[in-house]
């Protein structure tokens, strides 16, 4: 079964697009948090951003930077929090891979985005040596 977001791609349900390239599409969030907010997504149903080529998430990415200051110029934000969650565990709802760019306002009242979490690790630097390791050497 498609998602929304195929359903969206071919047309077979409406979105309010706002930009479309070869292999994305932008459109406003159906359940906005905020004025502007808008999704960009590959054409291509990928789930998670590691599944995306790397061409493609760079196009993805290419969007995001373009539409940013658009859409802060279009509802006359203070701001921006650009976001994407990444599978089940951080939130994902949808399994096509989107990036979330949602316009901010002075006294809005959203947190920043290390407000995702409310317990942070308690890291020693054996640890993060060894994460550090681990991602630089991968």
């Amino acid at each position: 079964m498609p998602t929304i977001f195929e359903q969206i791609v071919d047309g077979e349900i409406p979105g309010r697009i706002v930009h479309e390239t070869e292999t994305t599409l932008a459109f406003l969030d159906a359940n906005p948090l905020a004025r502007g907010h808008t999704l960009v997504i590959p054409k291509e149903p990928y789930e998670h951003l590691d599944d995306m080529p790397a061409d493609v998430a760079s196009d993805v990415f290419g969007v995001v930077h373009e539409l940013t200051p658009t859409i802060e110029d279009a509802v006359d934000a203070d701001a921006t929090t650009i976001g994407m969650n990444n599978g089940e565990a951080a939130g994902q709802e949808v399994p096509h891979a989107h990036v979330h760019i949602i316009p901010r306002f002075d006294g809005d009242g959203g947190g920043p985005i290390h407000a995702v979490s409310p317990s942070r690790p308690d890291l020693s630097d054996a640890e993060l040596d060894e994460i550090e390791a681990a991602i630089s050497e991968a």
